[in-house]
């Protein structure tokens, strides 16, 4: 569903900003407001209900807020789109709102390490069973789906390993009982892809990553089926997980260049990935855009670019990335993804600090891992950079 008759270059300038703003101004405002006034009490109460569009309180909606929701609402074609405070907001808030006692989710073994610690001690707590399932076994997870499931959750690519998995066959799988489909979206971004046009019912995205492209916001979205994200919005209002005003601007402003950020990252992160398969230093590199990456074929089939982040490990293992990340001159060694600028560092800090060495080895993270989001450095300066810094290593 999309009504915004253009492009998605085009949408993510003008999508949530076709109607005039306060003053003529060009740019939305940051309405910092809690309350929003009435003087009719008819017109009050519509607005509260919902019957009549309009801004009660902020917790609940605000203005700013909405212009960020309709950008990715309208980008992955959705029917309606709520916003959090952070990814894990979106995704938490997502999950509680679907699932409660004697309900079941199917997921896979290789989510976000914050999305893992929610299925295995959280939701488990509240009376909510969960199978996490061999990420790229199709077969098991349709097994598993066709055993009883409500909820199927499902990243893709993967974080850190950049592992694929088919949102089309496994969403249908999940049809056949009724159950509801989730897709993290925040690798590929609403310019690689989009999980609606496979069968998802709801799409989340940790907007603090590439949508905002700045590291300077964090925020969460959900879009998807109407009735679902009315749902979610409805415990989320309750919940308090709000996203601000001044933080949506800031991560709306950055979509605004969303496309132009993707589509080098994408090239630049495919010629680091060649480059990396070829080094002697390099065990594994990890990104669905190689031909020889297993999920390759899936990931073409679904996606339109293949991404900015990628992973790879190191023969030397974890000794020799002690060395290496230090040794880069154009990265931040720093938790995040999907910034302007390049950022890197093992799973043990980044993705997966949550668990132990055993647990991530068992998840096939190996702890000579780096994860790489490419930023929009001129890449033959990435790709020097990287020459440099392995060609320190024994």
């Amino acid at each position: 569903m999309n009504e915004f008759d253009a492009q998605k270059g085009t949408a993510s300038v003008w999508a949530g900003e076709t109607k005039p703003f306060v003053e003529g101004a060009t740019t939305p405002p940051i309405v910092n407001s809690v309350t929003y006034a009435y003087r009719d009490l008819d017109q009050w109460h519509a607005v509260a209900t919902g019957k009549v569009e309009g801004h009660i309180y902020s917790r609940n909606t605000n203005p700013t807020v909405h212009v960020l929701e309709e950008k990715v609402r309208i980008l992955e074609g959705a029917e309606a789109a709520t916003s959090f405070a952070t990814g894990m907001g979106a995704i938490s808030n997502t999950l509680f709102a679907l699932l409660g006692p004697d309900k079941r989710v199917v997921s896979l073994k290789d989510t976000y390490g914050g999305t893992s610690r929610l299925f295995l001690d959280f939701l488990p707590h509240y009376g909510v069973e969960v199978m996490l399932c061999d990420t790229t076994d199709h077969e098991q997870i349709e097994a598993q789906i066709a055993q009883g499931c409500d909820l199927l959750y499902l990243e893709t690519p993967t974080n850190p390993t950049l592992k694929i998995v088919d949102i089309k066959r496994l969403a249908a799988a999940a049809r056949q009982v009724g159950a509801g489909v989730v897709v993290d979206n925040t690798f590929a971004t609403p310019i690689n892809q989009n999980p609606l046009q496979f069968g998802a019912d709801l799409v989340v995205h940790s907007a603090t990553k590439f949508l905002c492209g700045h590291s300077d916001a964090m925020g969460g979205v959900l879009c998807g089926k109407q009735e679902l994200v009315e749902k979610v919005f409805r415990f989320r209002e309750i919940n308090g997980a709000s996203l601000q005003a001044e933080p949506a601007y800031l991560i709306a402003r950055g979509m605004k260049t969303l496309e132009l950020r993707i589509e080098r990252q994408n090239a630049s992160a495919m010629r680091i990935a060649r480059y990396l398969s070829d080094h002697p230093k390099i065990e594994a590199v990890f990104y669905p855009g190689l031909e020889t990456h297993p999920g390759h074929a899936i990931a073409k089939a679904q996606m339109s670019g293949f991404g900015g982040m990628m992973s790879f490990s190191l023969k030397a293992g974890y000794e020799a990335v002690k060395q290496f990340l230090p040794a880069l001159r154009f990265v931040h060694l720093a938790a995040s993804l999907g910034s302007v600028s390049t950022l890197a560092g093992p799973p043990r800090t980044t993705s997966h600090v949550e668990l132990t060495s055993e647990q991530r080895a068992q998840l096939g993270i190996p702890e000579g891992l780096v994860r790489y989001s490419v930023g929009i450095e001129n890449v033959d300066d990435l790709l020097a950079d990287l020459d440099q810094a392995l060609a320190k290593l024994p």
